[in-house]
This record gives C-alpha cells, structure tokens and sequence, in this order.
C-alpha cells in the first residue's frame, strides 16, 4: 500500500499580480520538494487570484496567464524539484484569439488546474460545474469541462476535481468513483460564511466515502473585495475520519502522508471520459524519509470565526489596495467602536485614525466614550465640532427636522472625507447590516466611505462580537478594547435632543429576527407573520428594506460572513412597486 506526501499548499494570491504568485508557488513548491513531499498541490485560481470575474473573457489576460504558468514549471524544474508533479488552479483560455464559444457568448476560458512536471504542462483539468447562483457567475464567464483526470504518481491514483465539482451530485466524482481511485483531490476558492463548516465537511465526507478513498479539500485564504476564503484545508480518510486540518484564516502548508490503495490504472487509459497522466515515481526521498505526524489545527468557535474574517477582509482590502492607513468617525457607540477594534486588529493601531465630531445633542458620554476608545485601542483620535459647519447652511438653506438632521451626518461626512483626501486614508463607513436593510442611515452621510467593515453584520451580532472581543482580551490578560459603556447604552444617531434608535425602529432582536426571515430565508409576508410578528411591524419593516435598494446600490462593499448579503448575493430591482 503506498505512502503519499502531500504538501498542500493554502495560499493568499493577489489578484492579477502575477511576480509575487508565481514566485510563492515556486518557492513552496521546492520548500516542499524538500521535505520529501510526492506532490504538491495549490488551490483553485491560485495562480490568479480569485474571482477573476470578466477577466476571465479577455484573451490577452488569458495569454499573460499561460505564460507565467509556463515560467513556474520552467523554474521548479531549474531548481531541481522538478520530477514530482505540481497542481496549480488557473484560468485555462485559447492560445490565440480564435476560439470556439460554448454556453455563454462571452466564456472562452475554463477554470482549470494544471499539472506541472519536469518544466512542462502534462496535462489539464477543466471544471464541470459552474455555480451560477449566490457570489458566483462562473456560468457567464466559464466553459464546463467534460473529462475527468487521474494522475498515476508514486503507484497511486489521484483524482482531481475543483470546488463545485463536489456538490453536485453525479459529473466528475461519479466517473472518478468507477476508476476507484487511492486519493480525491478538490481544489477550492471557497468564501467564508457563518457555519459553512458544517456543511463543508459533511460534504467532502460523503465524497470520500463515494470514491472509496481519502479526500482533499484544500481552499484558498485572504481577502478579495467582499468575499473572504477561510481556509481551513483538510484531510479525510476512506471513511470520513479526520486525519489533517490547516489553520483557518492564514497561509500555512499543510504536510501529511496518506495510506493510499494500490494504483488501478497502472497510468494506462481506463476508457472514455477518464484521462489517466502519467506522473512519475514520486519524491526521490521516498525511501529515507521518516513519517510525518499531520497537524489538527483545533476548529475555532464561531465568533472567533466571524471575528478574524472580518480582520482578514479589511486587511487584505487595505494592504492589496495600497492604503497606508484608515479613518473612521468615533461617537461613542457600539458600531464605530467594534470598526474601530477591527481596524486595530487589521493593521495595527497606528495606522488607525479616529475622528470624533460632536453636535449640538452630542451627549458628554459619547465624547467621553469616544476617547476611552480611543485610549484602549492606543489610536490617534482629533475633534473636529460640526456645529460651526452645520448652522450656517441650516440657516441659510432654512433646514428643519429630517433635513436638519441629515445636514449633520452629512457634514460628518465632508470632514471625513476631506481628512482622506488630505492625508490619504481610506474612510470607513461604520453601518451594520440591520441598518443597511432598513435604510437607517443618511446617504452621503454616515454612509461616506470606501470600506464597510460591519455590512454584513446584524445589529444584535455587533453586541455579541463586542462582548466576545472583550472577553478574548481578558483572557490574554489584556485591556478589552470596546467600553462597556459603548455596549449597554442605548443606541442613538444623537441627531436630535433625546433621540434613540427605538424611537423610529422596532427593537433590534425582533427587527433582525423579522430581517433574516425576508432576506436570508426569502420568506414573504404572510409566512413571517405566522410566526407571531405582528402584522404592522413586519409590512413596515418589509417596506423599509424594499424601499431602502437604491441606497445599498451606493454603499461601500465590505467582507460577506453570511449566507445572504447585499450586494452580489441579493440582486434586486431600485424601481418596484409593491401591490
């Protein structure tokens, strides 16, 4: 029975900047040579970067591509790693600009993975299925391939697939399940989302036991615009046991050897649909090299989840963006505050800059609050009143009640954005996604800025992440970082003496409650009402959310943590009208 050492590598590519991918693939590709392993293997567009969206139907993108692909087993080879073979997903495009449409008008490229050995391609597999729903348009942009492959290497048969493959039932596993295969291989760009895990594994089991062998399920890490891919690759065996599991949230190589069965092709054809490629014999060093002990990286509870995904997307939008630093407008309250935490979180507190602006109604604890923040995140925080700014236009323009109060957030938003201009930082905008949906917020106000860090998250997960951070900082024995005060005040835009959010919301365990129905659920009135909400409320707040489209089709984008968020996820008309 063969012995496989996989060193499979869960990498953080940025999109398009090609010198820096292909230099990690070929440095861990020989770092792994070295320590023995028989392949290695990256995740899905790993070359790339993923998603590449409509870059993917542009033939000089494509080119460019295969050329560096080319360069990566051109240099492993050089370096003298290169007998074992090297997997690496890419976007798979014609050589010229002649080629066939299939499907879509515009899809000319498949996505693909390819198999490097001794400084060429020897072979290439293309995805079958397509996701065509949530955060993904691979329909639009993709080909589906049609062959199965199997690489025959150190006397054994590994059998790839890529992400979606899997969660459909017959396609490529079913033909890689007459082969009976000794591994399944799954490359994945898979975005994190509250509790995927429980559906992931569950998954890959079910697979491995279809197959009859061990599976792989290697994924990608980092941020790219909205979404956040987690990590989190592991190993199972024939029977669904857990033998490996690599970090969530972090580049790592996970190494680990595989009992495998026996080869059945014997890198022969084994019939129509299967392509078998011969792969070698494996590592030189098969014959003296010790056993490894496989790392179980301990799963991570799921606000610790929720947490470092949020710090993973705002660090990987700062940083692959280019921006030295952030700006965020400090009240006091709970949602600037946990912005704030994660921003120090992200990318250290000095490059984190706070700006308290008070008004007229600005209570002494909001600027008392705001400091105490400020102090407990040991970042830069300045005053910037507004009342000098706001009474001369109220007064000239003659602005009273929601204008007036508007007026407010929108000079709020002229000083920020004035700061990033000057001084060049990227503006957060600190709105979580209870507001968002029910439009609880003052366009080219509150809602100014490049980066939404707290989008995607409900009001009442907003307290559960503060209370979570803070006791994360006890335990460590450190300073928790949010005010308690800023946790159990009331919440109020304190645009107007006395305000409080409840004066115009319902509260916000029943607004949520009543939000994931409609949105994440998709549920309508009638359904919503039968569980016990009253009718008023839920036609108000329905007509809220509906109403609130073409604000969201304005705001900043920040990182996805659930399974139903604005923007890519929920596509919907601005003009419609409701009977």
């Amino acid at each position: 029975m063969p012995i496989l050492r996989l060193a499979l590598a869960q990498t953080n590519p940025r999109l398009g900047d090609f010198s820096r991918n292909v230099l990690q693939i070929v440095n861990t590709a020989v770092e792994a040579f070295g320590k023995g392993a028989d392949l290695v293997a990256f995740g899905e567009m790993s070359l790339t970067g993923y998603p590449i969206e409509d870059l993917a139907t542009r033939p000089d993108f494509l080119r460019e591509t295969r050329t560096h692909l080319e360069d990566i087993a051109t240099q492993i080879a050089a370096s003298g790693a290169g007998s074992i073979p090297v997997i690496v997903g890419f976007p798979h495009g014609p050589l010229d600009d002649h080629h066939a449409n299939s499907g879509s008008p515009s899809a000319i490229a498949y996505n693909s993975a390819a198999v490097l050995q001794d400084g060429r391609i020897i072979g290439i597999y293309n995805k079958h299925h397509l996701p065509n729903y949530s955060v993904f348009d691979e329909y639009r942009i993709f080909r589906a391939g049609s062959d199965a492959l199997v690489l025959h290497v150190a006397g054994a048969d590994v059998a790839l697939a890529i992400c979606e493959d899997i969660w459909r039932e017959g396609g490529p596993v079913a033909a890689i399940a007459e082969v009976k295969p000794s591994l399944l291989l799954i490359l994945n760009g898979s975005p994190f989302e509250r509790e995927k895990d429980e559906v992931r594994l569950p998954l890959v089991q079910r697979r491995a036991e279809q197959v009859n062998a061990p599976a792989v399920y290697l994924n990608l890490v980092g941020g790219q615009d909205d979404l956040v891919f987690d990590g989190g690759s592991f190993v199972t065996n024939a029977s669904g046991k857990v033998l490996a599991r690599a970090h969530q949230f972090v580049e790592q190589t996970l190494l680990v050897d595989i009992d495998v069965k026996d080869s059945t092709t014997n890198g022969s054809q084994v019939g129509p649909g299967v392509v078998v490629v011969e792969a070698g014999a494996g590592n030189p060093q098969r014959s003296t090299r010790a056993k490894v002990t496989a790392e179980i990286a301990p799963q991570l509870d799921i606000n610790e989840q929720i947490w470092d995904a949020l710090v993973l997307g705002m660090r990987d939008y700062v940083e692959k963006n280019g921006f030295r630093s952030v700006i965020l407008g400090l009240s006091g309250g709970i949602d600037s505050a946990v912005c704030a935490a994660l921003a120090v979180d992200a990318i250290g507190p000095d490059r984190v800059f706070g700006v308290s602006m008070p008004s007229n109604y600005s209570s002494d604890h909001s600027r008392s609050d705001a400091d105490d923040l400020a102090e407990r995140l040991g970042i830069d925080i300045r005053t910037e009143a507004i009342a000098p700014l706001v009474d001369p236009v109220e007064t000239q323009l003659h602005l009273d009640g929601v204008a007036a109060e508007n007026l407010q957030a929108r000079i709020r938003g002229i000083i920020l954005m004035g700061l990033s201009n000057a001084e060049g930082h990227l503006v957060l905008t600190t709105g979580n996604k209870t507001e968002i949906a029910v439009g609880y917020s003052t366009i080219y106000g509150d809602s100014v800025g490049g980066f939404a860090p707290i989008r995607d998250v409900p009001k009442t997960l907003v307290w559960e992440l503060a209370k979570w951070r803070n006791e994360h900082a006890r335990t460590k024995g450190l300073t928790p970082p949010i005010p308690e005060n800023s946790i159990t005040k009331p919440p109020s835009a304190e645009l107007r003496p006395g305000q409080v959010d409840q004066d115009t919301l319902p509260e916000y365990d029943v607004l949520d409650a009543i939000l994931d129905a409609y949105i994440t659920e998709r549920v309508g009135r009638d359904v919503i009402i039968s569980r016990g909400f009253g009718a008023e409320m839920v036609d108000r707040v329905i007509s809220l959310v509906d109403r609130a489209e073409w604000k969201r089709r304005q705001g900043a984008i920040g990182p996805k943590i659930s399974e139903m968020a604005f923007g890519r996820d929920r596509r919907l008309p601005v003009t419609f009208t409701r009977n």
